[in-house]
């Protein structure tokens, strides 16, 4: 089954898109800044909800390992 029918694994992939944006504008910030609008500006996003709610996204990949790890 793909991520998009399977809510567990699309909140995983939405979590992982948002953490590897955030590290990737901390290693390459023109990378991201050159595309604020259009299609690639969904990576831009991703990126500063990585960085401004950081406690909230650490949390949820907590939940979300301890979910995968010992639930499934």
């Amino acid at each position: 089954m793909s991520a998009i029918f399977n809510f567990q694994s699309l909140l995983t992939v939405i979590l992982l898109l948002i953490c590897t944006c955030a590290y990737i504008r901390s290693l390459a910030p023109s990378l991201l800044d050159k595309n604020k609008t259009g299609l690639l500006g969904i990576f831009w996003k991703c990126a500063r909800i990585g960085e401004r709610k950081s406690p909230y996204v650490a949390v949820c990949c907590v939940v979300m390992a301890f979910s995968i790890l010992f639930v499934q």
